[in-house]
């Protein structure tokens, strides 16, 4: 059986956000685009909040913990806070 191309989607190395197409892509100080990481993380080479992880997942719950993808807020919590640990930015925090 063969497998989806879900491996293929991008993620942002710091919210998890999918990164469906370059608008979404954040910057590089010479304003070329960073293929690791989202506008909203990451603009003219560096990141836009010195937010920790924890921080971080309490935005993101803000954000999207609505969004119909989990029952509830703290179902989302739990799955970004064993998620995050993995995304490049936390790796090392």
């Amino acid at each position: 059986m063969e497998t989806t191309n879900n491996a293929q989607e991008k993620f942002c190395q710091s919210c998890g956000m999918p990164l469906t197409s370059d608008e979404v892509l954040g910057t590089e100080l010479n304003g070329g685009r960073n293929g690791e990481y989202c506008v909203y993380c990451y603009k003219d080479g560096a990141f836009t909040s010195d937010s920790t992880m924890e921080e971080m997942i309490e935005l993101c719950l803000q954000y999207g913990g609505d969004s119909g993808v989990f029952a509830d807020k703290d179902q989302a919590r739990k799955m970004m806070q064993e998620w995050f640990p993995t995304l490049k930015r936390w790796k090392s925090a």
